[in-house]
């Protein structure tokens, strides 16, 4: 295991911090950038470029600020690449997040995505929601 704590985020987990500022996902994001490192993949970054770039998010924050978020996410993050494929989740979408977490040898999965939520812990990997990423005592 790595000495720094390394943290998957769900796309939906991410959306949610980036969208609402004082969100629960919002703190647990800040949390996990403090004490550790984001984990990121091709897989995971592509489905976020797709969903920041829907026209409904406009409301809440602009494009070009979304971007920009993007653009901070993937330059902070540390990018895994993925050998060890997963075919685990109800929802085969959600295995990206899995396979990120095992080849990154993460520290745990925050998500609120129930078809992950099901296979808490995963290979000795917590998935918990945000809220219980906030008390989670990260060592």
């Amino acid at each position: 295991m790595p000495s720094e704590p390394r943290f998957v985020f769900d796309t939906n987990v991410v959306v949610s911090a980036l969208l609402l500022k004082q969100s629960v996902a919002r703190q647990a994001f800040d949390k996990a950038v403090h004490l550790g490192k984001l984990l990121i993949s091709e897989a995971t970054i592509e489905e976020l470029h797709a969903v920041l770039r829907r026209a409904g998010f406009d409301k809440y924050v602009t494009e070009d600020e979304r971007m920009e978020f993007l653009v901070a996410f993937v330059r902070d993050g540390v990018l895994v690449e993925v050998t060890e494929r997963v075919t685990a989740c109800r929802d085969p979408e959600d295995d990206k997040f899995l396979e990120l977490a095992i080849n990154g040898r993460a520290t745990c999965i925050v998500s609120g995505d129930e078809d992950l939520r099901v296979l808490h812990p995963f290979r000795g990997i917590a998935i918990m929601t945000p809220r219980e990423f906030l008390e989670y005592p990260v060592k």
